[in-house]
């Protein structure tokens, strides 16, 4: 991924908060609303944690009842945040490393006012875009737009089809930092599994 693409340049999401003694039934009906996939969760105006549509199925799964769990009780814990000035690139290697799908954007001033949440599809967007954007002509300009949303199909790592460099599961979408060949797919370990 480009190292001049900043955060900012593609975080384009408000963020929805929520407070920590919310239900999680009230909190999925306002995900719905505002058609997102997660919520911060904030303690005044400091965000203490984070509740996904991967936490809520994980809850149903379980059968707990979202009318009488608090958000507090399923969110996830500590918020990553990065700079908005930060390169795009460290966000998605950030993301791959922490196994995590969201990352909390803060303004470069003061490190602490919240600009937005930059999600795993903005970065694959992203680098979509700068994929399509960029010539393919020679060799080195398909080493340059190896990307971390972008799978590296020709080089296998080691024995078992695993692929050496991170990338984005065919079946989910997921960032991962290893991939697998599996019926001509390049998946994730979950979805090897599967």
């Amino acid at each position: 991924m480009e190292r001049d693409v900043s955060i900012r340049d593609v975080t384009a999401r408000e963020f929805v908060g929520v407070s920590e003694s919310d239900s999680v039934r009230s909190t999925v009906q306002l995900m719905s609303e505002e058609d997102v996939g997660s919520v911060l969760v904030m303690r005044g105006s400091t965000p203490v944690g984070i509740m996904t549509e991967r936490d809520v199925l994980e809850m149903v799964a379980t059968g707990e009842d979202a009318e009488s769990t608090a958000v507090a009780e399923l969110m996830s814990q500590p918020v990553i945040t990065m700079a908005a000035s930060r390169p795009l690139a460290d966000a998605a290697e950030t993301m791959s490393r922490e196994e995590i799908r969201n990352v909390v954007v803060t303004d470069d001033t003061d490190g602490e006012e919240i600009v937005g949440v930059l999600t795993e599809r903005d970065v694959i967007e992203a680098a979509s875009t700068l994929q399509a954007s960029r010539s393919l002509d020679t060799e080195a300009d398909l080493e340059g737009v190896a990307t971390a949303a972008t799978a590296v199909e020709s080089e296998a790592a080691a024995p078992g089809d695993e692929y050496a460099t991170q990338g984005v599961c065919e079946l989910c979408g997921a960032l991962a930092d290893s991939l697998h060949d599996s019926n001509g797919q390049l998946v994730c370990s979950d979805c090897r599994q599967v």
